[in-house]
């Protein structure tokens, strides 16, 4: 940070995380202090593979798509479809500023990504969701028969260890990406015709 000043490009960092219960500004942190450079470097590798499945699941669309992102915040890595259409007003999300959940889903999306856990789901999953949930999202067949609906999170699960024990991880995970979007196109009556390449 004092090189960037010197240079003319002051840095400040807030130093308060977002998206989770406890916010204690990191220098006053002491619960949470451990590293264990195994763990970093195995996470590090699920999402260098996730990027590269997410990035060849996001080639497949013709629309507006972000590009695989990854959020510091809940330390989950993610892409998102958008169908054109303006969304109603979101509610907003815990621990985060209202703003930035408006901004974020002005319109219809289908989103998925991969999350290393929290709160009501205790292990590592791939999820996907549609704002807003179009009427029979829920109970849209998914695959692979693993996938479920998380009614608490309001989201499609799939859990890692299922993609990571398989014998063609990709191709597992291309059909629950594939399949959570079908869910949300469909039945958000998304125009596919010209949203999906043929």
């Amino acid at each position: 940070m004092d090189a960037m000043t010197s240079v003319g490009m002051p840095v400040e960092i807030w130093t308060t995380p977002v998206e989770i219960a406890d916010r204690t500004p990191f220098e006053k942190d002491e619960k949470h202090s451990s590293y264990d450079p195994e763990y970093v470097q195995k996470f590090w590798r699920i999402l260098t593979q996730a990027d590269r499945v997410f990035t060849e699941f996001r080639c497949r669309f013709n629309g507006k798509v972000s590009p695989v992102h990854f959020f510091w915040g809940a330390f989950d890595l993610a892409v998102t479809r958008f169908s054109g259409r303006t969304a109603p007003l979101h509610p907003g999300a815990p621990n985060v500023a209202r703003f930035v959940a408006v901004e974020a889903y002005s319109h219809e999306v289908s989103s998925c990504g991969f999350w290393p856990g929290g709160g009501p789901v205790d292990r590592p999953v791939f999820y996907a969701y549609a704002y807003p949930e179009p009427k029979g999202f829920s109970k849209f067949p998914t695959q692979p028969s693993q996938a479920f609906y998380h009614k608490e999170m309001g989201e499609y699960l799939l859990p890692y260890d299922v993609v990571r024990t398989a014998t063609s991880p990709d191709d597992v995970l291309l059909s629950f990406l594939q399949s959570t979007y079908e869910a949300a196109a469909t039945s958000g009556n998304w125009d596919r015709s010209i949203l999906e390449r043929q």
